[in-house]
């Protein structure tokens, strides 16, 4: 309970909770003074015109008291703006029974709905209810007191007195367990967000497990595909080769050059098919994770990469920023992919700009010893409320059934599981850029 009642956080709260109510209070007030003139109409018409008056400047008060609760000061002195329209009320009836009947004064009843009112309603402190039945019961005292009658009914004024206090003493105990019940509620809203937080992160957790479980199972697919094509295609394709070698040589070939020229582009036709099916096998024919640490060379992934993503990139100018050695430690497939994912996210954004002059830049430099990458493209680039998005999992901007949404989730731990983390630039419809970094294989040349 202590613990609570010093929260931050509770205190926050309270003070939004003890606002609105303050706010919602005074102007409940403001017309309750009001409809008070058909009492004094009908109990005290002599009195009307003066009581009016007072009334009037009641409600004028405590109308200032509310214009200030909707300003920052009055957020800030919301406790002390709210306990003086509370005491207005408890003084004006004051005044009102000493201007009438003292002790005999029907009025003292409206100090008893007050005390209620605010017990039951009202969200302040314990401390602060015993204050305000204890400045009810002064005020009454000196309205007696003060009346040229004074304490003359003394036993009526020993009942009224009873009467206040212990309307005073209700109060308090109602305002100290409305304390209580508003501290547990905030510890039972507190718990929940606590509850809901963490099972975001569950399923934040699941959901990434659940695309490296899909990313293994494609890769999985890709590798009995490319054993298949490596026992299927290879052999054709070295036979092919071996065939069109030898017919390079003929005389016949020699005497016509339409006929050398044809054959020439059959054999880089078949080399092409060679070295997509040993792409392949880089890519998927080991399992991603697996001899992590091995060196190997950061440009020729990236010849893989475009080599496999060549149908994507047709008619988009690639270029390439290479320093002389690339050699890095790493996971060269899963490298591979993530260059994949990214070519091939690159190549939709320039497909949906529509730009006469597609470009992508694919820009590698070494810094101390790491080597820095980064696939910049001139397409459409990433909405800002989309940009802090990217990476969670199965978030896609694509049409349904065009992705999951894995494919930079997952290039996101791959290069996390290498010591650079994927991150993300981008001016929306100008361009985007993602970077990362390796270590580098011999760091001091």
């Amino acid at each position: 309970m202590n613990r609570l009642s010093k929260s931050t956080p509770y205190q926050q709260e309270l003070s939004e909770f003890r606002l609105a109510y303050s706010k919602a209070g005074s102007i409940t007030s403001m017309v309750l003074v009001l409809m008070g003139v058909g009492l004094d109409y009908a109990v005290y018409p002599e009195h009307l015109s003066s009581f009016l008056g007072v009334r009037l400047g009641v409600m004028a008060v405590t109308g200032g008291i509310l214009a200030i609760l909707f300003t920052a000061l009055g957020k800030r002195w919301v406790r002390p703006l709210t306990l003086v329209w509370l005491g207005l009320p408890q003084v004006m009836i004051a005044w009102m029974i000493w201007a009438t009947e003292g002790v005999g004064s029907i009025y003292f009843v409206g100090l008893h709905l007050a005390l209620y009112a605010v017990g039951i309603i009202l969200p302040i402190s314990f401390i602060e209810g015993i204050g305000f039945g204890l400045m009810t019961y002064v005020v009454y005292v000196i309205a007696c007191v003060l009346h040229p009658d004074g304490l003359s009914n003394f036993p009526k004024f020993v009942g009224n007195s009873l009467f206040i206090l212990f309307s005073a003493a209700a109060s308090a105990v109602c305002t100290y367990f409305n304390e209580r019940a508003r501290l547990k509620l905030f510890d039972l809203q507190r718990e929940v967000s606590e509850k809901n937080t963490d099972l975001r992160r569950v399923n934040q957790a699941l959901a990434e497990i659940k695309g490296h479980m899909v990313q293994q199972e494609k890769m999985a697919a890709l590798g009995t595909l490319s054993a298949g094509l490596l026992h299927e295609v290879n052999n054709p394709v070295n036979y092919s080769l071996m065939a069109l070698n030898m017919a390079m040589i003929d005389p016949a070939v020699e005497a016509s050059p339409e006929l050398k020229e044809s054959l020439v582009d059959s054999r880089e036709g078949m080399k092409r098919v060679q070295s997509i099916v040993s792409d392949l096998k880089t890519f998927a024919y080991q399992k991603p994770g697996e001899d992590s640490e091995r060196i190997f060379l950061f440009e020729k992934a990236i010849q893989s990469a475009l080599r496999l993503t060549g149908f994507d990139l047709k008619g988009i100018d690639v270029q390439q920023e290479l320093p002389l050695d690339t050699h890095v430690h790493g996971d060269e497939p899963g490298l591979i992919g993530v260059l994949i994912n990214l070519l091939s996210n690159a190549a939709l954004a320039l497909q949906k700009s529509g730009r006469s002059n597609p470009a992508i830049v694919i820009r590698v430099w070494p810094e101390g010893d790491r080597l820095y990458v980064t696939v910049r493209d001139n397409g459409t680039g990433i909405k800002p409320e989309n940009l802090t998005r990217v990476f969670e999992p199965f978030f896609t901007t694509r049409d349904v059934g065009q992705g999951l949404g894995l494919g930079l989730s997952v290039s996101y731990a791959i290069t996390q599981r290498h010591g650079g983390a994927l991150s993300v630039t981008s001016e929306h419809g100008e361009w985007t850029e993602f970077a990362f970094n390796l270590a580098l294989a011999n760091p001091h040349g």
